[in-house]
């Protein structure tokens, strides 16, 4: 279950990521000639393609272990118990754990698309505005309020 979650945050990081580096200039700067509802409904769109890719993206084997930017390592409070199994010749087991969460990760991120479409559809106007004009983890508290529980 803990990979599953922390599949879905980092998939939303890759969907944040690719899509909201300059949306806010882009919906701000139209906003004048366009009505909320178009610009919701062009957020909305763009969030759904960009959760598409996403998930064609990280679930698929390597989707996770080859994309430096997203790889899933050792978790912190356990890297200095790294250190030492492979100083004394566990190495490739932890390897073998390394790429298993990785591995678990990519099989999960197809599971975490429903759940996401899901929380785009249910985006009111307000929440897009928000989204947009909001602080910089903006989306990621819309997503985890939205998506957490599932």
């Amino acid at each position: 279950m803990r990979v599953r979650t922390v599949t879905v945050s980092v998939m939303w990081l890759t969907v944040a990521a690719s899509l909201f580096a300059h949306c806010d200039q882009m919906v701000l700067a139209q906003a004048p000639g366009l009505s909320e509802a178009t610009i919701a409904s062009g957020l909305k769109e763009a969030l759904q393609v960009g959760t598409q890719n996403a998930v064609s993206l990280t679930g698929r084997p390597d989707g996770y272990f080859q994309n430096a930017a997203i790889k899933i390592l050792m978790p912190s409070p356990l890297q200095p118990l790294e250190k030492g199994l492979r100083a004394v010749g566990y190495g490739p087991q932890i390897d073998e754990l390394v790429l298993s969460m990785n591995r678990a990760a990519e099989r999960a991120a197809p599971a975490a698309k429903p759940i996401f479409l899901e929380a785009i559809t249910a985006m009111s106007f307000d929440d897009a505005r928000k989204i947009v004009t909001g602080s910089p983890t903006a989306a990621t508290e819309y997503f985890k309020g939205k998506t957490s529980e599932r």
